[in-house]
């Protein structure tokens, strides 16, 4: 008999006990489901870090304010307000490092014309659009006089530009944050979505002498001199641990702080935050797909047993078959065919619902949609494989499989 035949018959056998088939899949379809839908979130999980850390700027440490105590209690990090300006400047002066730049931030309103909106402003100079290597979109960045006089210019993110100007660039507008004044001057780029998983566009930067000395100084409640952060670049990631222990050992010294006294400082690697939460989106990735591998081998246990009772049930048809000329492999790979036709099947089944399940989430998470087809192949080979190895035995016991004594079984 050739295959085409008994692929034929095996298609036959299976449509005659369409719930019995759906069912016996259902393993299969599951496993391959999991197995799919795990490896492509965690693909866009991967991808989304990489262009987080991306959008950050390669090779970054963040110094940032200690943590104020009251009454015993410690209050959130960043209430200690302990950096300047010049502890940027003495770190850029005196350490290896392409950029060490210092930030000034607040939330406040913007109006233009009849439209407002309330974001991050942020006082900063230059160095700062280089440590997070963020280009302008339209129009240019602060020059030094602008820096010098306190001048009051901005540069805003895409989100402003749509909110206030009605998605023109706005370079040449004016618009007040709170009651001053200010021109942009330019626009940045699109970043999206920051560590934090705020809007990086949603941002409006103006020169730290400004922000200072006209916008943020009074708001804030503190010194004027008090940062939120100070941002440094380093040339290669393989500076980093020297350059984080420079820095820490500089301010303690610039700060007078005794050996057996902490910091009041902290320095934060964005990037290794990121990493971790990929590290560990990977392992639980890992133990689910491990999980599916074992639903797989389940599906194959079922594939078998139900193999094993259809062959019971076919003993006449098998000895039947047998009396009319069909030999022994011509019935091996019939029951053969008909297992390995369940597993792919299902596997097929299984992949495209697996699609479905990662594009869903993905979507729910704002993870990009990478669904891989090595994965969807591998998937669908090993289900086969499955069918081939659970339905061996089943084709093996019908047959050899005794024509007489099969004729015979009621």
């Amino acid at each position: 008999m050739n295959p085409l035949e008994s692929l034929r018959l095996a298609m036959r056998a299976l449509r005659v006990n369409k719930l019995r088939s759906a069912l016996t899949m259902l393993g299969i379809v599951v496993g391959v489901a999991a197995v799919v839908c795990m490896v492509s979130v965690g693909a866009g999980a991967r991808a989304d870090v990489s262009e987080r850390i991306r959008t950050l700027g390669a090779n970054l440490l963040l110094v940032m304010p200690g943590a104020l105590g009251s009454g015993g209690a410690r209050l959130e990090a960043g209430t200690q307000p302990t950096l300047t300006e010049e502890d940027a400047a003495a770190i850029r002066r005196e350490l290896s490092v392409l950029v060490a730049a210092p930030l000034l931030s607040h939330s406040m309103p913007l109006i233009a014309g009849n439209r407002n909106w309330t974001t991050l402003v942020a006082g900063i100079n230059p160095d700062y659009l280089v440590a997070r290597e963020w280009q302008l979109a339209a129009g240019r960045s602060f020059m030094s006089s602008e820096i010098g006089s306190g001048a009051k210019v901005a540069i805003v993110g895409s989100i402003i530009s749509e909110e206030l100007f009605e998605g023109h660039s706005g370079v040449g507008e004016t618009f007040r944050i709170a009651n001053v004044p200010f021109t942009v001057i330019g626009v940045l780029d699109k970043k999206g979505l920051g560590s934090a998983g705020r809007s990086q566009d949603d941002v409006v930067f103006i020169p730290l002498s400004t922000a200072k000395s006209r916008v943020l100084g009074a708001v804030r409640g503190t010194t004027r001199d008090a940062l939120d952060f100070i941002s440094i670049k380093v040339s290669d990631a393989g500076f980093i641990p020297d350059v984080e222990a420079d820095v820490e050992a500089l301010l303690r010294q610039r700060h007078h702080i005794r050996a057996d006294t902490p910091n009041d400082f902290r320095i934060e690697n964005p990037a290794d935050v990121l990493n971790a939460r990929g590290a560990s989106i990977q392992t639980l990735s890992t133990l689910l797909i491990a999980v599916a591998s074992v639903s797989l081998v389940v599906g194959g246990i079922s594939i078998m047993n139900i193999m094993l009772v259809s062959v019971t049930e076919r003993t006449r048809e098998i000895g039947l078959r047998m009396a009319v000329g069909a030999r022994r492999r011509d019935i091996r790979w019939q029951f053969l065919i008909e297992a390995v036709t369940l597993a792919l099947a299902g596997g097929l089944v299984g992949a495209f619902l697996g699609a479905i399940a990662a594009v869903a989430i993905a979507w729910k998470a704002g993870w990009p949609i990478l669904i891989s087809p090595l994965a969807v192949v591998l998937a669908c080979a090993f289900a086969g494989l499955v069918g081939i190895s659970f339905g061996l035995y089943p084709a093996h016991r019908a047959a050899r499989l005794d024509p007489i004594v099969a004729l015979r079984f009621e």
